[in-house]
């Protein structure tokens, strides 16, 4: 009885463990199922390993949405900045005014670059950084109604100072948005900062088209009635210099007021929209947790900033790309002062810059997308390499070169393919800054922005002094020496690697 007792508790002991059993494995089974079913979730909405947050499908479409809406703006506002610089050095020509606020601009740039870029990021975050940014230039402008050193001096030292967090609050944008594409997409993040950066200055560049359009238009009211100086071969093109006969030319006479104030009034009109359409369109950086992303530069301005700038000298690599990237400043400020003075307007009018800059606006537009698709196949060298030499030809063309009225075609092959070689190195040396120097990106893009902006100013300010062809000579030697400096910067990254 006791035995028959016995055995009756083992088999109910060991039934009660079978089904413990089976609920365990039963568990086992709906616990598995549920962390596969949590991974396939979080593989379909995307999980970002630098904010811990998890994104739809659609965040791709709304970065490259966020990116597209941003370039617009940027083109909206430099349609009228850029539409008005390319005319300083001709419709403001007396006594040097209209470089002279060119070269405050970049001047003030440079201090707004060391003490403002983070402070204003930090504060309004990069969205409302770039549409403060974009109210700054819009004194300037204003200053066209009534053009004095008194008015345009100051107006272009606000430009520069709205002209750092701009600028550093864009590539930042691009470069936090980059990273969290590359982490939905699994693409390396260098190879987004080049593409996103191309899409940028595609669609920005076409500023050029629109604001040189703008200018060409309502300046050729009335142009026919114009007599063409003839004697251009001998004052124009490389002979041009600043105090010679060129400024009895007719070709150079300053427009009427009333065509003057009416690009001026479409000029204000643009930099409104502008800040509107980024107030509206775009999308702030808290979405991607920017307030606890590092590498930000958070708590970096001023003399600390500085001394960042500073401490990137130190570093072989930062050295040797300065003389490029000053180059870039030197050689967009003599396509947009000197060519368009001492070529377009000498030897063919005022009122025909804006026609033939706007080649240079697609050209630069073209290029700028096309260039990260051919970098895809090639590599970044032989494209930078085909960019020098292109642009060491037209050097080489411009000082054997005697422009005239009839040289029509010419004035627009060489904006042509200036824009082809600054697309090339607005993209790739902009980018290359990033991949240099990753997780330093404020203080990177801003190290970029004063040796660029110090170009700009070096440019004008011997621009009034100098004739055009000391100038081209001096822009063949920054170049080549900016391209030893590059190459050489490529050739220890690759061995380092």
């Amino acid at each position: 009885m006791q035995n028959s007792d016995s055995n009756d508790d083992e088999h109910e002991l060991h039934s009660e463990t079978e089904d413990d059993v089976k609920k365990n494995n039963s568990k086992h089974e709906e616990t598995s199922f549920t962390a596969q079913a949590k991974i396939a979730k979080e593989a379909e909405l995307g999980v970002s390993e630098e904010t811990g947050k998890q994104y739809k499908p659609s965040e791709k479409w709304r970065i490259m949405k966020n990116i597209v809406v941003i370039s617009l703006a940027f083109m909206v506002h430099f349609t009228a900045f850029q539409g008005a610089g390319n005319l300083q050095s001709s419709v403001n020509a007396d006594e040097g005014l209209g470089t002279a606020s060119l070269a405050t601009i970049y001047f003030s740039l440079i201090l707004s670059n060391v003490f403002l870029p983070v402070v204003m990021i930090r504060k309004l975050g990069c969205k409302w950084a770039v549409a403060v940014s974009f109210i700054a230039y819009m004194p300037y402008i204003g200053a066209q109604f009534y053009p004095k050193f008194y008015t345009m001096i100051p107006a272009g030292l606000l430009v520069g100072l709205g002209g750092g967090p701009l600028w550093c609050g864009k590539c930042t944008y691009l470069s936090v948005v980059s990273e969290i594409y590359s982490e939905l997409t699994n693409v390396p993040t260098h190879a987004l900062v080049v593409r996103f950066f191309g899409v940028f200055f595609m669609i920005f560049q076409f500023s050029q088209v629109w604001g040189n359009l703008i200018s060409s238009t309502v300046f050729s009211i009335g142009d026919s009635n114009r007599t063409l100086f003839s004697n251009v071969s001998e004052i124009c093109g490389k002979n041009f210099c600043p105090g010679n006969e060129a400024n009895e030319n007719s070709n150079m006479q300053r427009p009427p007021e009333e065509q003057i104030y009416m690009v001026a009034g479409i000029y204000l009109a643009c930099m409104a929209s502008a800040c509107v359409i980024v107030a509206l369109g775009v999308d702030s950086l808290k979405r991607y947790n920017e307030d606890t992303r590092e590498g930000s530069g958070k708590g970096l301005y001023g003399f600390q900033l500085l001394a960042i700038t500073t401490k990137l000298l130190k570093e072989r690599n930062q050295l040797l790309i300065i003389p490029i990237t000053m180059f870039l400043g030197v050689e967009q400020a003599f396509v947009g002062a000197d060519y368009t003075a001492a070529y377009v307007a000498c030897a063919w009018g005022i009122s025909n810059i804006g026609y033939v800059m706007i080649c240079y606006g697609i050209t630069n537009s073209i290029s700028a997308i096309g260039t990260g698709s051919v970098v895809k196949l090639t590599g970044r060298v032989p494209v930078v390499c085909c960019a020098f030499l292109l642009h060491l030809g037209i050097f080489i063309g411009l000082l054997t070169w005697a422009p005239t009225p009839d040289d029509k075609i010419m004035f627009f092959v060489v904006t042509g393919l200036w824009g082809i070689c600054d697309g090339v190195w607005l993209v790739q040396i902009n980018a290359y800054c990033g991949i240099l120097f990753p997780s330093r990106e404020e203080a990177a893009y801003s190290n970029f922005r004063l040796w660029e902006s110090l170009g700009f100013i070096i440019a004008y300010a011997y621009s009034m002094y100098l004739c055009a062809a000391v100038k081209i000579y001096i822009l063949m030697a920054l170049l080549i020496i900016g391209m030893a400096g590059y190459l050489t910067v490529e050739w220890q990254e690759k061995k380092r690697i």
